[in-house]
């Protein structure tokens, strides 16, 4: 039999601190509460119903609250955290690093105060569309539930990429029929917006001839379309989608993974850079579009290249030829399944690893049965690089220092890299 389900409570909570995932944390005769919105110190009366709490009431104000910039706030899932102050939801971002590496024996390790992006500087999302009978509605979804919040504007974004929202609603509005759904990829780089729709079915001829006029009407630098499981079918071309990594120009095919903002991508790289040192001879793994690859290679170090994505692999490939990098190499691979081995990390002075949020436990595995002498791992998941830095330490590496980059403004998410030195044979 299942258990029965609690009946609704209305409780009176002290919130003793944020939770990790940038809700109040309470406890009610020994239950933790979270409790949205809510604040460290403030004391609140909610709704319990369904292990889920609603605030009905807050008693006084933390003096860390602060007005939220946006008017979709509370609603809109993609913020949690903009009722909070700079200076706390820094030390909070800080705060989720600290924790996730003292939970596997690594509290000792100094980790420096989070570096901000700032508002306004993302610069990639993915909203949501769906053709309800009102017209089109376009967002992000609602905070613990999949409805979508029709967005006006988002003050985390770049205005180019916010500064669409009205157009692309017209647009959708001839793609979908009411109960549909679409997905919208939508990335700023240097040379433009590269636009990508995830679309239930295949548009035809006189669709695609809308959303070729669309990208030249709105100066796209590409539109692409893909449904679900198939392979981006570009419609317009109308510029090269690049970024730059150091001074050399990278190609970005669609759907690429690129950081966030600008910002905390120039902050990791110069982390990197100065982690790796005067090394020659450096292995990025899951090297993606080439962000630590190519800039590596632009000060004169040979640099081998591993990713599994084939045209992520094709782009770095392209963009290292176009700019003479003839000391950068390429190869596809699944580190998870086929990690590199010790015997092939030892002709190495330096390991770049940046997984995705999964981690990379087969190769820090191998890792730490390595020689290489400086390791530096990016990732953005604190709990799985905690996990991969123990198994690190446990091989005779001692992780230096963390540097948190909190390219995801006002969420309870957090990246970072990591410095590791070999101090003993595994």
């Amino acid at each position: 039999m299942r258990p029965k389900r609690r009946p609704a409570e209305i409780l009176e909570l002290e919130i003793e601190k944020l939770g990790t995932e940038g809700e109040g944390f309470a406890r009610s005769e020994g239950r933790p509460v979270l409790v949205p919105e809510a604040l460290p110190g403030e004391t609140v009366r909610v709704r319990l119903e369904a292990g889920r709490a609603t605030l009905l009431e807050r008693f006084g104000s933390s003096p860390d609250r602060v007005p939220p910039p946006c008017r979709h706030f509370g609603g809109c899932g993609g913020c949690v955290l903009q009722h909070l102050a700079p200076a706390p939801y820094s030390a909070f971002k800080q705060r989720l690093v600290r924790e996730a590496l003292g939970r596997q024996g690594l509290g000792a390790v100094a980790v420096a105060e989070a570096i901000v992006s700032p508002s306004g500087s993302r610069r990639r999302t993915v909203f949501e569309a769906r053709r309800v009978s009102a017209g089109i509605v376009l967002g992000f979804h609602s905070r613990a539930s999949r409805d979508v919040v029709d967005l006006g504007e988002c003050p985390v974004l770049q205005p180019a990429l916010s500064g669409l929202l009205p157009a692309l609603r017209l647009l959708l509005a001839s793609l979908l029929v009411v109960g549909q759904s679409a997905g919208v990829l939508a990335t700023a780089v240097e040379t433009g917006i590269d636009l990508g729709l995830e679309l239930p079915a295949e548009p035809g001829l006189t669709l695609l001839e809308a959303l070729a006029a669309f990208a030249e009407r709105h100066d796209l630098a590409r539109l692409w379309w893909r449904t679900e499981a198939a392979e981006p079918m570009p419609v317009a071309q109308r510029r090269p989608v690049q970024t730059r990594f150091g001074a050399i120009r990278a190609d970005l095919p669609p759907g690429g993974f690129l950081q966030a903002t600008a910002e905390g991508e120039a902050t990791l790289l110069a982390a990197v850079e100065a982690g790796v040192g005067s090394a020659r001879r450096i292995a990025d793994l899951f090297a993606g579009i080439g962000t630590f690859t190519l800039a590596l290679a632009e000060g004169g170090a040979a640099i081998h290249a591993v990713e599994s994505d084939g045209a992520a692999l094709a782009a770095l490939t392209a963009s290292a030829h176009r700019a003479g990098l003839v000391r950068v190499t390429a190869e596809r691979r699944d580190l998870e399944a086929r990690p590199l081995l010790p015997a092939e990390l030892a002709r190495y002075d330096a390991i770049v690893f940046d997984p995705p949020r999964a981690g990379a436990r087969a190769q820090a595995e191998q890792l730490a049965h390595s020689g290489v002498p400086v390791i530096l791992g990016v990732s953005c998941n604190p709990a799985t690089f905690a996990r991969d830095a123990a198994i690190l330490a446990a091989g005779g590496y001692r992780l230096e220092a963390v540097l948190p980059v909190d390219q995801f403004l006002w969420s309870s998410h957090i990246e970072l890299v990591g410095r590791f030195r070999r101090m003993r044979s595994g």
